[in-house]
């Protein structure tokens, strides 16, 4: 293991890609302590230290943004204005053919897409740090009353500084798309994958040392048992998968003999990745943020429907929610499988080559097929997902964790998720120059 590390390092090429990639993560994790102009820094610091943070889907933004998006700093939107588009032109193809089409065009029709997701990335941003900069200058970003530094984040709130703030969150968010591209084509690994695990990497230290203080070195150790049982079995989830086999039959074309070959459809048991829970969260969060806008004013009662709200659906700690929870990420799985893998293109495709599954007819019995073993493999696949996504949830009842708890929900899917597939490519490179790669 140690060899094939010291081998990686002693190849110039890989080594150099390495080196940049690592220059382009300490610029990000800079650009996220660099706080936005007008921002009364003092003051987000003193409420970081007095609040918990906050819950939903700010919990989930400010995850990604490597706790950025609380400290206002001009990186605060991070990486989910890209993940949004990115979501939203895949679940576009369905809606518009000219997107399908631009999908099987080959590289330049991806080209295009990758443009479209560019600028919906852009106007994403632009909308998303405008809420941002309304809810810090309400004084609600904290979710907390009664403080005075968390009602006074902003040093300034006339409208040119505010327009000042929104055009910086907006630069930002454009900058990390840019570094994210700089580190796919020069350095190793997906470039905005990789921010998202840094940002998520950057969470743990905290996290776990918030455990340490609050719950004591014995519920410490406990965490990081469980941590390492719960990181081995998404592994091993996360490498699982259903291989259909295929055939191809040979063709003669002039004096040459193509095909017959035997190959397989890898169907993963986890083929939505991280986007149902992403889904569930954004869902959940609405009715809090409803509620959160229809606070009464001060001596008035407090609204039957706000109060079953802030009970039910907004700590995170109630039944009804980790069961609404739950429920919402198996629907959102089978949802999201739905729209990604097409059992039809599939088996057309497979028609056009000459390829078939064995014992299975050509064309529709295939897809049939196609969609048969896709709609059972998913089942636990979508169990699995909802079951991790729930271990924050029973660790804010368990241990008085807060919802960025390291070792479940988005956040341990994304780090294994993004370390396979790096390993992976280095192992890959590894190969190319000394037969011999980084895993055995």
């Amino acid at each position: 293991m140690f060899s094939a590390i010291a081998r990686v390092f002693r190849t110039p090429d890989l080594r150099r890609k390495i080196g940049f990639t690592l220059a382009i993560i300490a610029l990000y994790r800079l650009g996220a302590h660099v706080p936005a102009p007008f921002v009364d820094f003092p003051n987000v610091q003193s409420c970081l230290d007095q609040s918990a943070g906050t819950d939903g889907l700010l919990s989930l933004v400010n995850l990604f943004s490597g706790g950025a998006l609380l400290q206002l700093s001009i990186f605060a939107l991070g990486v989910m204005p890209y993940i949004t588009a990115t979501i939203i032109t895949q679940l576009l193809r369905v809606v518009i053919p000219h997107f399908e089409t631009l999908h099987k065009e080959g590289q330049a029709g991806q080209a295009k897409l990758t443009q479209y997701t560019r600028y919906l990335t852009i106007a994403l941003a632009l909308l998303q740090s405008t809420t941002l900069v309304t809810v810090a200058r309400s004084g609600q970003l904290f979710g907390v009353t009664g403080i005075p530094e968390c009602e006074q984040l902003l040093t300034n709130d006339v409208w040119w500084a505010q327009l000042l703030m929104i055009i910086t969150l907006t630069a930002g968010t454009g900058l990390i798309m840019w570094f994210a591209e700089l580190v796919t084509e020069r350095g190793i690994g997906n470039g905005m994958s990789l921010l998202i695990f840094t940002s998520i990497a950057a969470s743990f230290p905290s996290s776990l040392w918030a455990i340490w203080q609050t719950r004591g070195f014995e519920v410490f150790l406990l965490v990081l048992a469980v941590g390492v049982v719960v990181i081995a079995l998404v592994v091993f989830v996360e490498q699982s998968q259903r291989r259909v086999p295929v055939q191809y039959a040979k063709r003669m074309v002039g004096r040459r003999t193509y095909g017959g070959t035997n190959t397989y459809i890898p169907i993963k048991v986890n083929m939505a990745g991280v986007v149902p829970v992403i889904f569930a969260s954004s869902l959940l969060y609405i009715p809090a943020l409803i509620a959160q806008f229809n606070q009464p004013q001060a001596g008035e009662e407090v609204p039957a429907w706000v109060a079953w709200i802030q009970l039910y659906l907004v700590t995170g700690d109630h039944p009804f929610y980790m069961a609404l929870y739950f429920f919402l990420i198996v629907g959102f799985t089978y949802f999201y499988v739905a729209i990604t893998f097409n059992p039809v293109e599939v088996a057309d495709n497979m028609k056009k080559y000459g390829g078939f599954i064995p014992g299975i007819r050509a064309g529709r019995p295939t897809a049939e097929y196609l969609d048969y073993v896709l709609t059972r493999i998913t089942l636990p696949g979508s169990i699995y997902l909802g079951l991790i996504a729930l271990i924050p949830l029973i660790a804010l009842v368990t241990v008085g964790a807060n919802q960025n708890f390291p070792f479940g929900g988005a956040s341990i899917l994304i780090i294994v998720g993004v370390g396979l597939e790096t390993v992976k490519q280095i192992d890959a490179q590894l190969q190319q120059r000394h037969y011999e790669g980084l895993l055995r």
